[in-house]
C-alpha cells in the first residue's frame, strides 16, 4: 500500500529541490552523534517548529529502523493503527514500512490493529518523515498513529514495543511526535511546559500524563511521549536530555499566543 503525502505544499514544501535545501539549513549534522533508544521532536509547519527537529535529527545517529509515535488529531479510526506493508512518498522520495517489526509489534501489542484511516490526514507522523530521509536515505519506518488517553494502554503498548525491539534484535529509534502548550503567552507557557519537562527528563512516564492533566499543559503528542518512555524504560534507558525548546513567537514575533516546541533524546 502507499500512502500520499497529505501535508507536502502545507507543513513542508511539496518542491524537492526547496525541501532538500531547506533540510540543508535546519539540520545541524554534528561531528558526534549520540546513539539514543527515543526522542521526542515536534510536529508543526517546518518555518515554526523545523529548527527544533533539525538540532535534534541532527544531533542523534538514525539506525535503519524508526517507530514514529504520533497523535491523532483527526479522531477517525483505531485506538493504535499501524499503518500496513507498503511505501510512504515524501517529495523526497518513498520509504519503506518495516514489515518484519509491525508484525512484531502487532504480536506483542494487542492494541495494535492495521488501519489506514487514521493515517490519511495526519500530520504528525508524516512531517518526521523527511528528516529521516535527509539524515539516514535507506531509513525503514513503522508509523503508529495513537488515538486512546488512558496510562494503562500507554503501558501496555509500550511493554508491547519493548518486547518486539528486543525480539527484532537489531537497532530501533523511537520517535514520538509532540508538540507542546498551544496558545498561551511565551511566558506561561513556558511556565507550564516546565512541568512536563521535569517529568519527561526524570524517566517518568506516569508522571508526564499526570501532569499534563492535572496542570492543563495541552501537549498534544503526550501520549506518543509517554508510550515512548514506557518502551525505552524497559529497553534500560538511563538518561534523558532537553536538546532545544522554543515557541512560534521565536518566529513571528508575536509572543501574546503562541505554540511551544522541545526536542528530547533518551539513551
Amino acid at each position: 500500500m502507499i500512502r500520499q503525502p497529505a501535508v507536502a505544499g502545507q507543513f513542508y514544501t511539496n518542491d524537492p529541490k526547496e525541501l532538500r535545501a531547506q533540510l540543508e539549513r535546519m539540520v545541524t549534522v554534528e561531528t558526534f552523534r549520540e546513539k539514543v533508544l527515543g526522542v521526542i521532536a515536534p510536529h508543526a509547519g517546518y518555518m515554526y517548529s523545523g529548527a527544533v527537529a533539525g538540532r535534534l535529527y541532527g544531533s542523534v545517529e538514525v539506525p535503519p529502523t524508526v517507530i514514529i509515535l504520533g497523535p491523532n488529531h483527526q479522531g477517525v479510526g483505531a485506538r493504535a493503527a499501524i499503518y500496513p506493508a507498503g511505501k510512504w512518498l515524501t517529495p523526497l522520495g518513498a520509504v519503506s514500512i518495516n514489515s518484519r517489526l509491525s508484525a512484531l509489534i502487532k504480536k506483542h501489542a494487542p492494541l495494535v490493529e492495521e488501519e489506514t484511516s487514521a493515517h490519511h490526514f495526519e500530520h504528525s507522523l508524516e512531517v518526521q518523515v523527511p528528516f529521516l530521509q535527509f539524515v539516514r536515505s535507506d531509513v525503514t519506518i513503522v508509523p503508529l498513529c495513537l488515538g486512546f488517553g488512558d496510562y494503562a494502554s500507554c503501558k501496555s503498548l509500550g511493554s508491547g514495543i519493548a518486547r518486539a525491539i528486543r525480539e527484532y534484535g537489531e537497532e530501533v529509534l523511537i520517535v514520538a511526535s509532540s508538540d507542546m502548550t498551544h496558545y498561551e503567552s511565551a511566558v506561561m507557557a513556558k511556565e507550564k511546559d516546565e512541568h512536563a519537562i521535569n517529568e519527561i527528563l526524570a524517566l517518568n512516564p506516569e508522571g508526564l500524563l499526570r501532569v499534563c492533566r492535572e496542570k492543563d499543559i495541552t501537549m498534544c503528542g503526550v501520549i506518543p511521549a509517554t508510550v515512548m518512555l514506557v518502551a525505552v524504560n524497559e529497553l534500560g534507558a538511563t538518561q534523558a536530555k532537553l536538546v532545544r525548546y522554543a515557541t512560534s513567537g521565536d518566529v513571528t514575533g508575536d509572543n501574546r499566543q503562541v505554540v511551544a516546541y522541545a526536542a528530547f533524546t533518551v539513551a
